[in-house]
């Protein structure tokens, strides 16, 4: 795990919202999508509270396709590799308050917080495929972290 971060397909019913949608947006994303067969920009999640950091109608284009799951990186929040602004001006937004206001189901409106990178990550794509329910009906999938589970850490795919 370097710098905190690591990919991981983490369950779409784990995750916390901390900003509302433009649900405007969502369709373009699920006929995007849809038509390439793969999911090529990972969603920044906290470790451990499982809050969208980064993604959030991405996470909303994938619900609508009927994804159990998706491509993410997850970060130690609190740790280095990730830094805290805003879209617009207004005081700083402390990162526990991003966590409460996803925890407590009460989130900001669409574009309040900006998080910035502060390390390089590889590019990754992940197959459609492999965030849709499984073809054999079982619930889950056994590359899916979920709260208490190791996530996959094999080395990332080019393209």
């Amino acid at each position: 795990m370097k710098h905190g971060v690591e990919f991981a397909l983490v369950p779409l019913a784990d995750l916390k919202e901390h900003e509302e949608i433009d649900a405007r947006d969502v369709g373009k994303l699920v006929r995007d999508i849809r038509a390439r067969g793969e999911f090529s920009n990972p969603i920044w999640v906290a470790r451990g509270s499982w809050v969208i950091l980064n993604g959030h109608h991405r996470v909303a284009a994938l619900r609508r396709l009927g994804a159990e799951r998706v491509a993410a990186w997850v970060f130690d929040y609190h740790g280095p590799a990730l830094l805290l602004d805003r879209w617009s001006p207004g005081p700083p937004i402390p990162k526990a308050e991003v966590e409460r206001r996803a925890l407590a189901g009460t989130p900001f409106p669409p574009k309040t917080t900006r998080h910035i990178l502060t390390v390089d990550l590889p590019e990754r794509s992940t197959p459609l495929a492999e965030l849709m329910p499984r073809p054999d009906g079982r619930a889950g999938h056994p590359r899916a972290p979920g709260p208490s589970r190791r996530p996959d850490t094999r080395a990332s795919r080019s393209g």
